[in-house]
Order: C-alpha cells, then sequence, then structure tokens
C-alpha cells in the first residue's frame, strides 16, 4: 500500500456511555417511533442505525454486505525477479564465448521479489481489478480466491495514470461484484473496505466516505514519467481502516456494490492513520472499459493547464470567485481552444456539475474518450459562459489509439517509439528507436536497459523503425545483440540476451 510524504495529524475523540437505570430513546422515523429502553438494572449496548430503501430506520449491520463481498475479493501474489548492472548482468549460454571477460555472471543469479495485494472480481469470465502498483514489474501472478482455490493470471492491461490494472485467470462461474456508480456517493455514508492486509485474508473494515474529489499526489509523486502524461487523481476519502495489502481491494456500500479500489493511505509511519483513498468506480469502469476493448485506455483531454482558485489566488488575480479552476495555460491543438475558451476564464461547471477544484474537473474528464462532447460552465471576467467542447486525444485528433500488438515486442516487454529528426541530429545519429516503456519481459528481465534508451543496431543491422526491430525479431532465435545509445550519455551501450 503507498503512502505520501506529508505528515497528517489525527485527532482522537474519546467518548463516555453515560449508564443509567432506565432509559428511553425515541428515535422518530415519518411519524414512526422506536423505543430503545435499558433492561432493568442491565445497562443497554447503543445501536448505530440507517435508513433502508423504503426510508425506514433498520440497525446498521454490515453482515450481509461482507458476505457479498468476500467471495469476490481476491489476494495476488506478484514476483518479479531483479536486474542487474551492465558491467554484470546475466548473459545467456550463447553470448559468454562471444562477450568474453567484458560481461561477468553475479553470484547467485537474480533474487525474486515478492508482493502481495488484493483484487476484485467484476465478472464471472475471470477479470479481476486492481492497482497497477500490485502488478507492476511482476513476472509472475497468482491469484488466492476467498475459498483457497489458486490461479496463474495474466495481465489484461494497466493505466499507471489512475493506478487501475487488469488481470484475468482462466475461471468461470465466479463470484463478483457489480460497479456502482461512484457519482451518487455522498460524504458520510457508510461503506466497508475488504482485502488483505499483512496477508490477512478476506479482512472487512468499516468507515465513512470522508470527502471526495481529492488530490494526494501520490500518482506523479511515484512515477515521474507518467506525471508528464496528468495522473488522474479524484479519490473517494474514507476513514475505513487500510493498510499495505488493501491495495486493489474493495470499498463498497452497504448492499456491497463497488463503489471504489482502495489505493493509498495517508500515513507518517507506513500504516494506517485515520485516512485512506479509493478510485472512483466510475473511472475504474471506464478504465477497464478501455483495456478490454482497445488493449489501452482512450484518454480524452480538455488540452488546457489548470490551477485550483484559493481566496489568495483570487486575490492575486483580481478574480471575484473562491473555487473553481483556472484556465493558465491552452494547448493550440485542443478542444477547448476551439470551442472559444480562453486562458483567464475559470471553469466552475461541466455537464450540469459543479466544480470546485482540478481535482474534480480531472476525474470527470478521466472518465471520457476522444471524441466525446462535454459542456464548460466558465466565468470570464464575471461573465457566465457555457461552451461545448469535443475531447481529443494527446495527438489531437479524435482517433482511437492502438496498442502495439506485435508478439516479440511482447516478449521483449518493450514500447517503442520512433526518435524525431531534431533528437537524431543532436546525436549525431541517422536512425534509430527509442525505448518508451518497459514492461515485463526479456528486456526487463535479463538486461539492466533504461525507457528512453535509442536502439540503433540489432545484431549489426541498422533499425529504422519499430517494424525493422519486428521485422529483424519476430523470427530470430537464440542470442541476441542490442546496440544504442543515451540521449545526455557518452558512448554506446550494448545489451545481449536470448530469445529461446
Amino acid at each position: 500500500m503507498k503512502k505520501f510524504s506529508a505528515l497528517i495529524m489525527a485527532a482522537v475523540l474519546g467518548s463516555a456511555l453515560t449508564i443509567g437505570s432506565f432509559q428511553v430513546f425515541d428515535l422518530n422515523n415519518n411519524g414512526k417511533t422506536i423505543k430503545v429502553e435499558h433492561v432493568d438494572g442491565t445497562p443497554a449496548v447503543k445501536t448505530a442505525y440507517s435508513t433502508n430503501e423504503a426510508g425506514d430506520l433498520v440497525a446498521l449491520d454490515f453482515s450481509a454486505a461482507a458476505e457479498k463481498t468476500m467471495d469476490a475479493v481476491v489476494n495476488i501474489r506478484s514476483t518479479s525477479t531483479g536486474n542487474y548492472s551492465s558491467r554484470g548482468q546475466q548473459v545467456p549460454d550463447e553470448f559468454r564465448d562471444f562477450f568474453g571477460p567484458f560481461f561477468r555472471q553475479p553470484e547467485g543469479g537474480a533474487q525474486p521479489r515478492v508482493g502481495t495485494g488484493s483484487g476484485v472480481i467484476i465478472n464471472n469470465k475471470g477479470y479481476i481489478v486492481t492497482n497497477n502498483h500490485v502488478i507492476a514489474d511482476a513476472d509472475d501472478l497468482e491469484v488466492t480466491l476467498h475459498d483457497n482455490r489458486s490461479y496463474k493470471a495474466k495481465v489484461i492491461g494497466a493505466d499507471p495514470t489512475t493506478d487501475i490494472a487488469l488481470i484475468k485467470i482462466e475461471e468461470g462461474d465466479l463470484p463478483y461484484l457489480s460497479l456502482a456508480n461512484s457519482d451518487e456517493v455522498k460524504v458520510g455514508q457508510w461503506v466497508m473496505a475488504v482485502g488483505n492486509p499483512y496477508n490477512l485474508n478476506s479482512t472487512v473494515t468499516a468507515g465513512i466516505v470522508s470527502a471526495k474529489g481529492r488530490s494526494i499526489g501520490i500518482l506523479a509523486e511515484n512515477n515521474i514519467r507518467d506525471s508528464l502524461n496528468t495522473a488522474i487523481e479524484s479519490f473517494i476519502q474514507t476513514d475505513a481502516a487500510v493498510n499495505p495489502g488493501n491495495s486493489g481491494g474493495a470499498l463498497v456500500n452497504l448492499n456491497g456494490d463497488l463503489v471504489g479500489i482502495n489505493t493509498a493511505i495517508a500515513s507518517p509511519t507506513g500504516s494506517y492513520s485515520g485516512y485512506s483513498f479509493a478510485v472512483p468506480a466510475n473511472i475504474v469502469s471506464k478504465v477497464v472499459e478501455d483495456l478490454i476493448a482497445y488493449g489501452t485506455v482512450q484518454r480524452g483531454w480538455l488540452g488546457v493547464q489548470i490551477q485550483n482558485v484559493t481566496g489568495e489566488f483570487a486575490k492575486d488575480k483580481n478574480i471575484d470567485l473562491y473555487s473553481g479552476v483556472y484556465v493558465a495555460g491552452m494547448d493550440p491543438m485542443s478542444g477547448a481552444k476551439d470551442a472559444g475558451v480562453k486562458e483567464g476564464d475559470v471553469i466552475t461547471g461541466i455537464d450540469n456539475r459543479r466544480i470546485d477544484n482540478t481535482a474534480q474537473l480531472i476525474g470527470y474528464i478521466g472518465s471520457k474518450r476522444p471524441g466525446d462532447k462535454v459542456e464548460l460552465k466558465v466565468n470570464r471576467e464575471g461573465k457566465e459562459l457555457s461552451y461545448k467542447v469535443e475531447l481529443k486525444n494527446r495527438q489531437g485528433n479524435t482517433e482511437v489509439v492502438k496498442k502495439e500488438t506485435s508478439e516479440i515486442l511482447s516478449v521483449l516487454g518493450a514500447e517503442l517509439e520512433d526518435v524525431d529528426n531534431a533528437t537524431l541530429s543532436k546525436l549525431d545519429l541517422k536512425s534509430g528507436v527509442r525505448v518508451k516503456a518497459l514492461k515485463p519481459g526479456k528486456i526487463r528481465k535479463f538486461t539492466d536497459m533504461r525507457e528512453g534508451f535509442i536502439i540503433t543496431k540489432i545484431d549489426g543491422k541498422t533499425v529504422k523503425s519499430k517494424e525493422d526491430v519486428v521485422k529483424i525479431l519476430e523470427n530470430k532465435e537464440g542470442g541476441v545483440l542490442i546496440e544504442g545509445v543515451y540521449d545526455g550519455m557518452s558512448g554506446s551501450y550494448y545489451y545481449g540476451l536470448g530469445l529461446s
């Protein structure tokens, strides 16, 4: 379970129970009165009440929701093997004589790293939602159900910008949870967290929704590359106890419907200190749908740089508002600019929803895709204006972003991109392909290649495009030598691995 660095101070409230020989509490409920009395001479236990769908007061009971939820929450065990230094990487047998003393085999081999977390079954076909940080870097995933059945799982896709991942086990007819409309979650309502903290399987805790639309900076803080892609934080904050191992577990309402995926805690110690955060179900639903349909998340963009409006900020900018989202900059290719939004506008609403801060706006846009249309309400120098905006992708159009489907690239665990001419010229290169991202695969397992590496040759053959990489490697067996450079580092680097 993740934590962020700011120190959170929690106040502990004490309560006293006054005991009398006889008391009567009148709880009026639409004309109905419920009397709770002491048995003569015996102090009564206070009972918490809630309302059912009919509006009647009922004793607060989490047992039905717990029974429904526990069967659908799983334990996830992730195992990954460590990398080696570039001058001491693990060398495939076929390369040892070729490389000579330049490389050396480290003693003891790679040491596996094991982590555990939670996940939620979301349909009867074996799809499981969890956090990206639970499965990131994993070479092996094992899922254990509530009834102790275990399965190997494969990753369908992951979205670091929301910290949501989708995995699958080969099993059907499974218990699962339905995703609720998290927009309907209210501050103050009861919720329940279910997960596997400290390997204590099927642990249930309860609390209330403390806040909505929280941004705590944890996704950007823990993944600089993804922060450049705008991490989407619009968490549901609760005081249900959550600890390491709860990551990826369920946050449910009293009906046992999934309202969020538990993701983070605010703590000075690394253990629960009163605050926990969950990704809202509406964001989870959109990410899951995209991963299943497209293999990658289709992210809609307003194309604006934004900042919270506060009292101090409003005074500095001479704005007669104390909440909202200030438009500090515009992408020239953005849908917002096309619609007429300008720098200096304050976004106060979207699709008839009030917007008080950036987390609310980012969370709502995060549930949309390129091509979707939204209506922005903005305040411009005291005037209320409305604009209909068509969201675009980062390339400035509304086309579907396709996932790289080459099997050999999946084996390598590499996501590649072309290198622009300016970078090639700066590095005095005629051609090359940049490693945009590394995922579980042979490169990360057997080398210490880093993201940003520019591949110039493979087995002595010049690489000009992603297609060249696929063409050279797709029918290759045995050892492979990858040559290239890093922007900002001198000299060439060589990485060897085996494909068979």
